[in-house]
């Protein structure tokens, strides 16, 4: 049978990088399976067990006999997609390869030190990347529309965490469900003109020669994250993560050229465009944010003061307060509520030390006033915080975190959802595998098929 596990994990395949990592020695290869007309590779496998160790993950014994399980499932679920022409753009695929690009970039500092260690130039990798890229999208799109009309019922959700013995199931330490909302006073015009002509001064210096553009960002620029790099990213034209009027002002840029000051909604900027090769480029900022003074946050308060007394008498919910008032952006869209590890229910040690404290004053289902607030880019602002639920140390029941077992119940009806769908399509598909892989248990389903087929 084929593991349910495995196959639901189709959606997060490794992205083999191992194999680049260092210069080997050219080993003949050799297919150990087919699924239809798609071939796997010896060195398929090999590649994702060295990728786990790189990674620093556990590899179980039976890892070759699990990643050959995995490799012919995307590939059957790619033949399927195929069959059924399901839509994937070379765009599509291509934004994938960035993304992962720029993982990489991240994890090992610089392109250049991705290319070294590779032995192979960015533009080559993405080539080698493009055919298993485009296999793991078209595997998530058929393993979506595979499940796409599973649903799960109350009485189901119930079923399903009786079957669990009360020995295994998990214990939770004490969480919260919180909420916020979060408004950011806009600053004075004059501290608006202090941030840019604080920016011209350094455009100034930069482009005389007086002092580098590295050096200049080290020491004044209010972007946490690329301080310690001399304002630096590295960055890709088709990025969704970046603020897209930024993003244009670095590709209007020459190498070498300091953009005038502008502004995002993360304040004033300066940017200067280091190199480009076409959609990739590595630019330096400096960010100046204008300082909120006692009289803007006064005013902030008081309006905040008045949208919880709205929340109070109950003439606004909270998530619609939080749609009409916040300028959260990592909560507008979860209803003010705040996210972690595991959605919504967070422990304590996840909470920024504020939260901390409110919370001691706070009963569930309680706005807290209006308090002052500083984030991590060091912006003022003020916000609201409702505390939603609370838990106690726990072992898992329905009354406290019937969500988690109705998410992993629904996960579950995936699972045989997916199950059936492979035992009645696998048979229609020419079946190869290896012989030093045909006595891996969990790879019995597709023996089967391979030897009825070779009989």
């Amino acid at each position: 049978m084929i593991k349910n596990k495995i196959l639901l994990s189709l959606l997060s395949l490794i992205v083999v990088f191992a194999a680049y990592a260092q210069p080997q020695k050219v080993i003949a290869d050799k297919i150990v399976a087919v699924v239809g007309n798609k071939i796997i590779l010896k060195s398929d496998i090999d590649n994702t067990i060295l990728d786990m160790q790189r990674q620093g993950i556990d590899v179980p014994e039976d890892a070759r006999c699990l990643s050959l399980e995995q490799s012919m499932g995307v590939k059957a679920l790619v033949l399927q997609a195929e069959k059924d022409s399901l839509p994937v753009t070379d765009e599509e695929v291509e934004a994938d390869i960035d993304n992962q690009i720029r993982f990489f970039i991240n994890q090992y500092g610089s392109k250049e030190e991705v290319e070294k260690i590779a032995g192979k130039s960015l533009y080559q990798l993405k080539e080698d990347f493009k055919q298993g890229f485009r296999e793991r999208k078209l595997a998530s799109m058929m393993r979506n529309k595979i499940v796409e009309d599973v649903k799960i019922t109350p009485n189901e959700v119930k079923h399903y965490f009786e079957s669990i013995p009360t020995d295994s199931l998990p214990y939770y330490e004490s969480e919260v469900e919180i909420g916020q909302i979060l408004v950011y006073p806009k600053a004075s015009r004059e501290a608006e003109e202090y941030c840019i002509e604080q920016l011209r001064g350094y455009k100034s210096q930069i482009e005389s020669g007086k002092k580098d553009f590295a050096t200049v960002a080290s020491i004044n620029t209010e972007d946490p994250g690329s301080k310690d790099r001399g304002g630096m990213y590295e960055i890709n034209r088709n990025q969704k993560d970046l603020d897209p009027l930024w993003l244009s002002k670095a590709y209007t840029l020459k190498e070498g050229q300091v953009s005038n000051p502008f502004k995002t909604k993360f304040g004033y900027h300066i940017i200067q465009l280091v190199s480009r090769a076409g959609d990739d480029a590595v630019v330096r900022h400096i960010l100046k944010v204008p300082q909120v003074t006692q009289v803007e946050l006064k005013e902030g308060l008081q309006k905040m003061d008045s949208v919880r007394s709205k929340l109070i008498a109950g003439t606004i919910d909270f998530g619609a307060a939080v749609s009409k008032y916040s300028d959260d952006e990592s909560s507008k869209f979860t209803a003010g509520m705040i996210q972690g590890r595991e959605g919504s229910f967070l422990t304590i040690d996840q909470l920024d030390k504020s939260l901390v404290l409110k919370l001691k004053e706070l009963k569930v289902g309680e706005f807290s006033q209006p308090m002052e607030y500083t984030d991590e880019r060091g912006k003022k602002g003020i916000r609201i915080v409702y505390l939603k639920s609370k838990t106690e140390p726990h072992r898992e029941n329905l009354k406290d975190d019937y969500n988690r077992v109705s998410q992993k119940a629904i996960e579950q009806k995936k699972e045989d959802a997916l199950e059936k769908w492979f035992n009645n399509k696998i048979n229609g598909y020419y079946i190869m595998i290896d012989e030093e892989y045909k006595t891996c248990p969990t790879l019995k389903k597709w023996v089967d098929i391979a030897n009825a087929i070779s009989k």
